[in-house]
């Protein structure tokens, strides 16, 4: 099991549900390679409500069951992950950016 490989996991299922997903963030000791904590990530859509929650859960426990890990996910759009002090700039300081296709991409910032 590697990050990449629930990334794309991930990135599969958002797709086949929603026409707006952007991709992933990964942050936290996950991108340093320590898979034994939880994986951080923040979700990127161009809408973010309490519906679209209610599909992501379940999408998100699959994937944890299936890798045995724990996924904390956040989603977001991007004027309200811009706005989130609490993790915006620890992500674009170390995390690592998928696209909607779950592929690393060259650039952290978006």
């Amino acid at each position: 099991m590697n990050l990449d490989e629930i990334i794309l996991k991930l990135s599969q299922s958002f797709n086949r549900v929603f026409n707006d997903f952007k991709g992933i963030y990964a942050f936290g000791e996950c991108v340093k390679g320590n898979m034994d904590d939880d994986i951080e990530l923040v979700a990127l859509f161009d809408v973010e409500d309490k519906s679209k929650r209610e599909q992501i859960w379940p999408m998100v426990g699959k994937i944890e069951t299936q890798y045995d890990v724990c996924i904390d996910l956040y989603p977001h759009t991007e004027d309200s992950f811009k706005k989130d002090e609490y993790i915006y700039d620890e992500v674009m300081e170390e995390g690592i950016f998928y696209d909607k296709k779950g592929e690393r991409s060259r650039s952290t910032r978006q």
